[in-house]
């Protein structure tokens, strides 16, 4: 069983016991979040897909730690102008667990 899901403006494809880096949530650590914006579910043969999202579809994560990515180096130069400019960017996440995936009542 797997569902796409969308936050932070991304859309992940998560199955149970998956651990995945979403973009930061105001959430502690051990603490329990439900991402209700579900986009699709399917178990086997049987695909629900949302109209954009699955009435009643919710996926349950546990978030693990939060933290910041890698570094991204940004550098923007013009030739002949004596002009280098360097920047640098760290972006905050936060690692997530997923515990359960659950459709509408009275299925799954």
């Amino acid at each position: 069983m797997y569902a796409v899901i969308q936050t932070g403006g991304k859309q992940y494809r998560v199955s149970e016991g998956d651990t995945l880096r979403v973009e930061k949530l105001g959430a502690e650590e051990g603490a329990s979040v439900d991402l209700d914006k579900v986009l699709m579910v399917a178990d086997g043969e049987a695909i629900k897909v949302g109209t954009p999202y699955v009435d009643g579809g919710k996926v349950t994560a546990t978030v693990k730690s939060h933290g910041r990515a890698k570094k991204v180096k940004i550098i923007k130069f013009k030739r002949r102008k004596y002009h280098l400019k360097r920047q640098g960017h760290r972006q905050w996440f936060t690692e997530l667990e997923i515990t359960c995936i659950r459709q509408a009542e009275g299925q799954g």
